[in-house]
């Protein structure tokens, strides 16, 4: 069944124009054991929380798994213990200064660093510190990679100017097809040195197997929810773009249906966003739904949310660079139902784009709570033999295409190509 779902999508062997996205597995590995004894720096201006942080810690443990020597120049931050566990060496650094004066300072800073340490590539992961990298592996010719890690703002001319050192890579990576398209459009000079590698999830934590039935129950608890309701899940911290007013909407028309015995939680940080949590009270209590939309704050444990959803949805009005939720929530084995914008339907196999019997989950318009009520009852109905179906097609297509290993793989597949001269 697996070999069906390749010949539907696979994002590893999508090529386009210059895009880059996979290596012969005989060479791959070559050219991996080319990097014992290397010193690879990756650079970011702290490693605190958050996607681009979580993958520099991953990257490292890679590279000290095949014994190379990973540095992350950075500020600080609370995931340094992390980074030192797993192999990592901090080289405290000020890259998260966004000052030209300070950042023109870096450079030979940065370059003497490169020197000292024996640096044979830079890897940079956000914009300020990229200018840096840039000019620090300019002045050291060292091999220089950028990663676009999501979709930057701004298009006046100087933003875009700002921005394209992420283009400016001697590999820039895109962390989707959605990406790498937006870097054409923007940075078309890049064409020829993008390769396509999707955000990696650890599967050690997001499976069934590693959750047990105590955590479900606690955190159903600490939600205020009956046995035996079921559960409509966004996970998205409390911002516009994500979509919470859209499946408010939808919450009301399944309501005003019949829907009964299910709540919808919203699971996410309000990060201080006090006017916008009011609306989706005011909202909620205006739809006569307080019993039904509950929300619930920053969840710490999302494995067991995943597990205890019934359905996940993911119905953002903006364009997201990956979908980290929508492949977790189908490495958990939820159905989800996510918007059809960015790059989310790349990790969510939907017709037309596939053959029924292959779905995954369900893709629908971007706001519109009608697309998205109707995809939820679909969801919800399903008999526990089409579930376990769904969620069995889902987690091998995930796991096919989205995992840790794989990442890791072909982003040290990149900097070993650049460092033995491949590009």
């Amino acid at each position: 069944m697996e070999e069906a779902y390749a010949a539907h999508f696979d994002p590893a062997s999508k090529t386009r124009g210059g895009l880059v996205t996979r290596q012969d597995s005989s060479s791959l590995n070559s050219l991996l054991s080319s990097l014992a004894g290397r010193t690879i720096l990756q650079i970011i201006p702290q490693l605190e929380a958050g996607g681009a942080e979580r993958t520099t810690i991953d990257v490292a443990a890679a590279l000290a798994e095949a014994g190379a020597r990973p540095l992350v120049a950075t500020l600080g931050g609370r995931l340094i213990s992390e980074l030192q566990a797993n192999g990592g060496v901090w080289a405290p650094f000020p890259a998260k200064t966004k000052n030209p004066l300070a950042m023109a300072m870096n450079v030979r800073q940065l370059a003497q660093i490169i020197r000292d340490e024996k640096v044979d590539l830079v890897h940079a992961r956000s914009r300020a510190p990229a200018w840096v990298a840039l000019g620090a592996a300019r002045l050291t010719h060292t091999p220089f990679v950028t990663t676009y890690h999501g979709s930057y703002a701004g298009q006046s001319i100087l933003k875009v100017l700002y921005n394209s050192v992420m283009a400016r890579g001697d590999s820039v990576i895109a962390n989707s097809q959605y990406t790498a398209d937006r870097i054409l459009r923007m940075h078309p000079f890049a064409a020829d040195r993008i390769h396509v590698i999707h955000r990696g999830t650890d599967f050690r934590a997001f499976t069934p197997a590693q959750v047990d039935a105590g955590r479900v129950h606690r955190l159903r608890q600490s939600w205020g929810l009956a046995p035996d309701d079921r559960i409509v899940l966004l996970a998205a911290r409390l911002t516009g773009w994500k979509g919470q007013r859209v499946l408010i909407e939808a919450a009301r028309l399944l309501v005003a249906e019949g829907l009964t015995d299910t709540k919808f939680v919203l699971a996410g940080d309000d990060q201080g966003r006090d006017a916008y949590v009011r609306d989706l009270r005011g909202r909620i209590a205006e739809a006569g739904l307080t019993d039904v939309v509950r929300l619930t704050g920053h969840c710490t444990d999302m494995p067991a949310a995943y597990l205890a959803a019934t359905v996940v949805t993911v119905p953002s009005i903006e364009p997201e660079a990956f979908g980290r939720a929508a492949v977790e929530a189908q490495a958990m084995g939820a159905p989800v139902v996510v918007s059809d914008l960015g790059a989310v339907p790349e990790t969510v196999l939907a017709p037309p784009q596939v053959d029924p019997h292959v779905r995954t989950g369900w893709r629908v318009p971007p706001n519109d709570p009608r697309a998205l009520a109707d995809a939820l009852a679909h969801a919800l109905a399903l008999g526990e033999t089409a579930r376990e179906g769904l969620a069995r097609r889902a987690r091998t297509h995930v796991h096919s295409h989205f995992s840790l290993e794989r990442m890791c793989a072909q982003t040290l597949g990149v900097y070993a190509a650049l460092i033995e001269g491949g590009g």
